[in-house]
């Protein structure tokens, strides 16, 4: 039986356009599985994840190794991460520039605010003599010399 099984693929085994055929396969694996090396090596190290040692997850397990990375990988580019944190702390500086913010609910205010008129927190005391804005923990009106 396997003699007659070998006698009916030996042809198409043996053939010069199936050896081409198989060359060619195994040669775009070999390409594809160096391309998904590569790539993971790349984008792991643009987002600041190891690209070495996902580099060589993907050498040992080509195809499963590339699988779990993509599913590991970091969210984000390392230089977006930190792009959006340059803008929050500008955005943060300009707001302190700009003028103060609530301590609570962080909307902008005006410094002569008694309280926010977003949530209704207590910022500043009435002076009783002038009815200047005072801070919370002045004892003395700085502009009339009244203690409060």
């Amino acid at each position: 039986m396997d003699d007659l099984l070998g006698d009916v693929l030996d042809p198409i085994i043996n053939n010069p356009l199936m050896k081409l055929s198989t060359r060619l396969c195994v040669l775009f694996l070999v390409v594809f599985w160096a391309a998904l090396v590569f790539w993971t090596w790349r984008d792991a190290s643009r987002r600041g994840a190891m690209p070495w040692f996902w580099a060589l997850v993907g050498i040992m397990f080509p195809l499963a190794g590339w699988m779990i990375y993509m599913v590991v990988r970091p969210p984000e580019y390392a230089d977006d991460a930190h792009e959006r944190e340059l803008e929050i702390r500008a955005r943060e500086a300009e707001l302190l520039r700009e003028g103060q913010t609530c301590p609570s609910c962080q909307k902008p205010i005006e410094p002569d605010y008694l309280i926010c008129p977003s949530c209704m927190k207590k910022l500043r005391k009435e002076c009783v003599n002038c009815n200047r804005a005072l801070k919370l923990d002045w004892a003395v009106c700085p502009y009339c010399k009244t203690k409060q």
